[in-house]
């Protein structure tokens, strides 16, 4: 990957990681080698859990007075990393190589202006450095990662930027000594697809412009595609597969990165299309995910959910249903017309006692079975439209029909009965699960609720059928989330969901949070507990090539407004509105010289062409 005659900036060699564990260790890097040519870009690419972070830590001497056992050579710029002093490594962090990571909210003080923290930043490089000189420097560098107005958003406090402008702001703080290297962990997973796009253009631009190189961390091949020249592809700690970005991504070798990119949702893949191909998989038996604690059996059946049973708290609730009267056959199981949600933000940028509309005059209907995509950036509406729905907001205007039912102002007594029928499936699965509660307590939750005279040996079994389902073990009930991964705690959180065998469930952002093999596992799950058990789902994302892939209509949101609606072939094949074509021009795709295509024709948008 290096030139013949310059000397890498970055050689790694026989790099080995090994982590201490309750019982024994655990080897996270296991002889690992690769260089990076001055002013190159490379990849790093694997599931969570891969070690490519850890081999990333490992640039820069981070694990350094932790307990893991460092073996093998690491050299940046110069520098001998495993053997270098503590103050040679605080000279050559910063100055030599940045790392940018992926939460910027974890990484910037929520006490300090942006433009302290910058300054700090460079002041420990060049403690000779005037005052006036370091913040002259911090606006220079917020100017160049694109932040608007810096002379006066050098004086903002983190909370104060937008997702995708922390990140720049990160960014900015990682170029203020001008770094040989940029190191940038996951930087774009949390963000949305046109702020993604516009992060990894200014990661390359910086690297044109600045002749720095540059090393990109990522789980999804497609995000790499088009910024680095070179990629590595790590397993269990090993690289199982290397060489030029077009070559790897057009004809790959190992059967893993054939799996990591057959796993990657494409937005030219329609959702009959990926479900023709899951159902084919299922059919010969190869689709079922592996279960915690042992296989699924390919082809396994699935374990019954039994029907929730009539109310004990609230019979005669139950004797009228939820829903009043019943609804015709082919009416919609949901109706939503001229939905607004208002708030008042009293003082601020947008001044005192400002109304603006969340939601803006919404309507759609939802028949059973269905699922409806609603996509668009953060900030457009997408999750107070699912809260509103769920009742978790009462509308400012319009009215919500659930089961024939019109619920916008019911009061909560009679809201609970509803409970039941109409679940959510939040983004995080890391903060939606009590850390202190056993998973099994928390699935059965609902049931205890919702049917207090249950019995708590009934409810056991219920859940431990419903683990099953999903692919986890009924013995896992008394097990704390921290013992599940990240793909798992989100099975759990499916299983909370369906124990009251609800008629809509609204996954919000559901695998946002993950990489995009275990993404491409729930998926596959939630396809299959929607045929298993006729279930209709509101599908809320960012990212548009999952949202074709799961959904029959989908719904495109822009500040609080449908701006484009239709069935989910037509939206994305031919979209109408200018901003649909904006988010679909922004989403990553596989084809190195497509990406950078579409990145040429961000730019001359961008200049007015």
């Amino acid at each position: 990957m290096s030139g013949a005659t310059e000397r890498p900036v970055v050689a790694v060699r026989d790099l080995r990681i090994v982590f201490p564990t309750l019982d024994g260790e655990v080897t996270a890097v296991d002889g690992i080698s690769f260089e990076v040519p001055a002013g190159g870009a490379l990849g790093i690419v694997g599931e969570s859990g891969s070690g490519k972070s850890a081999a990333a830590l490992a640039l820069l001497g981070l694990h350094r007075g932790s307990r893991a056992r460092v073996s093998g050579e690491v050299e940046v710029a110069g520098v001998p990393v495993t053997t270098a002093t503590d103050r040679r490594l605080r000279a050559m962090r910063g100055n030599d190589i940045a790392m940018v990571f992926q939460d910027p909210m974890s990484s910037l003080h929520p006490q300090y202006t942006i433009g302290n923290q910058l300054v700090e930043a460079y002041r420990v490089h060049r403690p000779n450095a005037s005052s006036a000189e370091a913040r002259a420097r911090a606006v220079e560098s917020l100017e160049r990662v694109g932040i608007p107005n810096p002379a006066r958003r050098v004086n903002s406090f983190p909370h104060e930027f937008s997702g995708g402008m922390r990140q720049r702001a990160l960014i900015a703080m990682g170029l203020m000594c001008d770094p040989k290297v940029l190191l940038a962990d996951e930087p774009t997973t949390a963000l949305d697809v046109t702020v993604q796009a516009q992060i990894l253009d200014l990661l390359d631009d910086l690297r044109r412009d600045l002749g720095m190189s540059l090393i990109l961390v990522s789980h999804d091949l497609a995000v790499v595609a088009g910024s680095v020249d070179d990629v590595l592809v790590m397993q269990h700690g090993k690289i199982v597969e290397r060489g030029d970005v077009r070559t790897v991504l057009a004809a790959p070798r190992h059967p893993y990165t054939r799996a990591l990119l057959a796993a990657v949702p494409r937005v030219d893949v329609s959702r009959a299309q990926r479900r023709a191909r899951v159902r084919a998989e299922r059919a010969g038996g190869t689709a079922r995910p592996a279960r915690a604690g042992g296989a699924a059996g390919p082809g396994a059946p699935p374990a019954a959910v039994p029907p929730a049973p009539a109310s004990a708290a609230d019979p005669a609730a139950d004797a009228a249903t939820a829903s009043g009267v019943e609804a015709p056959p082919d009416a919609p199981l949901l109706s939503v017309r001229n939905v607004r949600m208002r708030f008042t933000v009293r003082g601020g940028l947008l001044g005192r006692g400002t109304d603006f509309y969340a939601v803006d005059d919404v309507s759609f209907d939802l028949h059973r079975g269905e699922t409806l995509g609603i996509v668009g950036e953060s900030g457009s509406g997408k999750s107070t439209l699912a809260r509103v729905i769920l009742r978790l907001l009462r509308p400012t205007e319009g009215s919500v029909v659930f089961q024939g039912r019109d619920i916008t102002r019911l009061p909560e007594r009679r809201l609970r009965p509803l409970r039941r029928d109409m679940q959510i499936v939040f983004q995080n699965p890391y903060s939606s699960l009590n850390p202190r509660r056993p998973i099994g307590e928390a699935i059965g939750a609902g049931l205890r609720v919702q049917d207090s005279g249950i019995p708590p040996a009934e409810i056991r079994r219920r859940v431990g059928e419903l683990l099953e389902r999903v692919g986890l073990e009924p013995g896992h009930y008394n097990r704390f989330p921290h013992a599940f991964s990240g793909g798992q705690r989100q099975r759990i959180a499916i299983a909370r969901a369906l124990i009251l065998r609800p008629k809509l469930v609204i996954c919000d952002e559901p695998v946002s949070a993950l990489d995009v093999s275990t993404q491409d596992q729930v998926l596959r799950l939630l396809d299959e507990l929607q045929d298993d058990f006729n279930l209709t789902y509101i599908f809320v994302a960012h990212d548009l090539a999952v949202v074709r892939q799961v959904s029959d209509r989908v719904l495109v949101m822009k500040e609080g407004a449908v701006v484009e609606s239709g069935d989910g072939d037509t939206v994305y094949t031919a979209p109408t509105h200018p901003y649909t074509r904006r988010l679909l021009a922004s989403a990553p795709v596989l084809d190195p010289d497509e990406a950078r295509r579409l990145r040429a024709d961000r730019h001359r948008l961008a200049r007015g062409a």
